[in-house]
């Protein structure tokens, strides 16, 4: 090859490495996004799947905190009253990033609820903020119901607030919650978590999820569970695979050990107090509503 080929050979090269740089260089760091919530809300921080599932693609930023209110004081927890929302966002600034997501009224005052939506999206905006994802209130009570409509309206007055409606999707999935209707279940952390993440996906602030790999059909594996004893604390799991996770336990049919209790996480806990061998009948819902059942074996000595 000539001295002028190889000349040209390089520059061709160099300028398709130019190229290349430009089309695949560093990816863009993820978004900052701050999820501000009172103790509806901690059960996200507390299950890896659902702060994984919150998490994904972003820069993840939890404010979590038991009796955490908007814009007035906080109840005391624990001998402690967290900073409000407006106070702690002060605080952040542009730490905040430019993202922020809101789950907090259940221990606000209605009648200052509307105002202190106003002050929180003031403060917001001051500090950079440019979207706000608003989670409405499952409507245990009344004030909660016309504090969601609250929501709506300042949504309606602010186009940098979304609104992700908590409340029916909470509504139509009572394995979600705990009894007082308002806490979670680790199904309800992980539902939540995911209609977050579907919020900021929509709105470009988390990547789209790639496309899952095939499935494999949805299958308890339990067969039998680890034996028990009379009168002795007892814990054991059922396990499933396959399907779309969470998955959601019921008993179906047969029978279980006096004292002994399956809970919607796939748990048995509790204490016998008869002895015997007992044939339970556990059926597993996964997230797109697929069912299996299958006869698992429990033994109390």
């Amino acid at each position: 090859m000539s001295v002028r080929a190889v000349a040209l050979a390089a520059v061709v090269l160099a300028a398709l490495g130019l190229v290349a740089g430009a089309q695949g260089g560093s990816a863009a760091p993820p978004v900052r996004v701050t999820v501000f919530g009172d103790s509806a809300a901690t059960a996200m921080a507390y299950d890896p799947d659902a702060k994984r599932t919150l998490g994904r693609g972003i820069d993840l930023r939890l404010e979590v905190a038991a009796c955490r209110r908007l814009g007035d004081t906080s109840c005391p927890y624990d001998g402690v009253r967290p900073p409000n929302v407006i106070d702690r966002a002060t605080a952040l600034g542009s730490e905040m990033g430019p993202v922020v997501v809101v789950n907090v009224g259940y221990n606000d005052f209605e009648a200052n609820y509307a105002d202190n939506i106003e002050q929180a999206l003031a403060v917001f905006r001051k500090a950079g903020v440019e979207h706000v994802v608003w989670l409405t209130l499952r409507a245990e009570r009344q004030s909660y119901l016309s504090m969601n409509a609250m929501i709506t309206a300042a949504a309606q007055k602010h186009p940098e607030m979304t609104v992700v409606d908590w409340n029916a999707q909470a509504r139509n999935n009572p394995a979600w919650l705990q009894p007082d209707g308002i806490h979670l279940t680790p199904l309800g952390a992980e539902g939540m978590a995911a209609l977050v993440n579907d919020a900021l996906v929509q709105l470009g602030v988390a990547p789209k999820p790639l496309a899952p790999p095939a499935r494999k059909l949805l299958a308890i594996t339990s067969r039998s569970l680890p034996l028990g004893h009379l009168g002795r604390v007892y814990a054991a799991r059922l396990q499933a695979v396959g399907g779309t996770a969470p998955y959601r336990w019921l008993r179906s049919g047969g029978s279980i050990a006096p004292g002994v209790r399956l809970t919607t996480s796939g748990r048995l806990t509790g204490v016998p107090k008869r002895t015997g061998s007992y044939r339970l009948r556990a059926k597993v819902v996964d997230r797109a509503g697929a069912v299996r059942v299958r006869q698992v074996l429990l033994r109390i000595a």
